[in-house]
C-alpha cells in the first residue's frame, strides 16, 4: 500500500480546527475490539482512567496506574486507524512536577503511538500544559468535575452553579471555572473536555475560548460530546445524569450466557455441527 493510499489518522491540530465546525464525537475505548468499531464513527477514541471503573470494578480512577494505560492505549492503537487516540494520563503520574508529567507523557506517546495526552486540572495546570506543548506533546486538559481530584471534592457532584447564576444575572467577571478554560487555552491545550458543569457555564465558556470544548454533562453548545462506552451501552449498573443509553446490551449479555450454560449442562451444546468428524478406520 501506497502513503498516498494508507488511511490518515486525525491529529491533534485537526481537532484544534473543529473550533466552531462540525460537532467532534469522542468515546472512550479500552479494548482492540471496540476500537475497531468505535474508530468508524468517532472522530477521538479516549482511553480513559475509568477503565479503573469499568474494566477493574474500582470505585474511583485513583488506583489505576500508568503502566495500565499504556497497556490498554497498545490495544486501542492496534484496533483503530483513523481516529485520533488519546490516553489519560493517570493520578500520581503528573501533579508532583512539569518534568514528571513531561516523563510519564512522553512514555505514553512511545510506548502506544498515541497521538495526545490527557490531564486533569485547570489554572493549576497550565504551566504544565505549556511545558508539555512547548516540547511536542499535544495536551487534552479536562475541567469542571475532576474524577481524580474525588478525594478533595468529596462526591460525584456538579460544578460552577454559582458562576451560571452570575451569568444569568449579566455579570461579566470569569469565575473559577472559567478562569480554568481561559489558562490552559492560554498554555497551548487543543481541546478541553469539560465535565458536570452548569449548562449556561459551559455554553460561556465555548463561546470565549478559541479551543474546542468536548462536554460531558456540560451543554449541547459545546464543540464536541464524549461519554464512557460502557455507560451509553448499557453495560453500567449505575450512570450519571448526563448518560443516555443507546443501547441495552447488559440484558442482551446475560440472556445469552444463560443460553449457554443451560446448553453445556443439558449436553446440547456443542452439537454435531460444532465438533470435528474421524474419518472411519479402512
Amino acid at each position: 500500500m501506497s502513503v498516498q493510499s494508507a488511511i490518515k489518522r486525525k491529529t491533534a491540530p485537526d481537532i484544534l480546527a473543529r473550533k466552531n465546525g462540525e460537532p467532534i464525537v469522542m468515546l472512550t475505548s479500552y479494548h482492540a475490539h471496540t476500537a475497531s468499531l468505535v474508530d468508524r464513527y468517532c472522530d477521538v477514541i479516549l482511553v480513559g482512567d475509568s477503565l479503573g471503573n469499568v474494566m477493574h470494578g474500582f470505585e474511583t480512577t485513583i488506583p489505576v496506574t500508568l503502566d495500565m494505560m499504556i497497556l490498554q492505549g497498545h490495544a486501542v492503537m492496534r484496533g483503530s486507524k483513523q481516529s485520533l487516540v488519546v490516553v489519560d494520563m493517570p493520578f500520581g503520574s503528573y501533579e508532583a512536577s512539569k518534568e514528571q508529567a513531561f516523563h510519564s507523557a512522553a512514555r505514553i506517546l512511545k510506548e502506544t503511538h498515541c497521538g495526545a495526552v490527557k490531564l486533569e486540572g485547570g489554572a493549576r495546570m497550565a504551566e504544565t500544559i505549556a511545558f508539555l506543548t512547548e516540547r511536542g506533546i499535544p495536551v487534552m486538559a479536562h475541567i469542571g468535575l475532576t474524577p481524580q481530584s474525588i478525594a478533595a471534592l468529596g462526591s460525584f457532584r456538579s460544578q460552577g452553579k454559582e458562576e451560571a447564576e452570575a451569568i444569568a444575572r449579566g455579570e461579566n467577571v470569569p469565575g473559577p471555572i472559567q478562569n480554568d478554560a481561559i489558562a490552559i487555552a492560554q498554555a497551548g491545550a487543543f481541546s478541553v473536555v469539560i465535565e458536570a458543569v452548569a449548562e449556561p457555564l459551559a455554553r460561556k465558556i465555548t463561546e470565549t475560548i478559541p479551543i474546542p470544548t468536548i462536554g460531558i454533562g456540560a451543554s449541547s453548545a459545546c464543540d464536541g460530546q464524549v461519554l464512557v462506552l460502557e455507560d451509553m451501552l448499557g453495560l453500567s449498573a449505575r450512570v450519571p445524569k448526563f448518560v443516555k443509553r443507546y443501547g441495552n446490551l447488559g440484558p442482551m449479555i446475560e440472556a445469552a450466557i444463560e443460553g449457554y450454560a443451560t446448553d453445556v449442562r443439558s449436553r446440547a451444546f456443542p452439537g454435531p455441527e460444532h465438533v470435528y468428524g474421524g474419518k472411519p478406520k479402512g
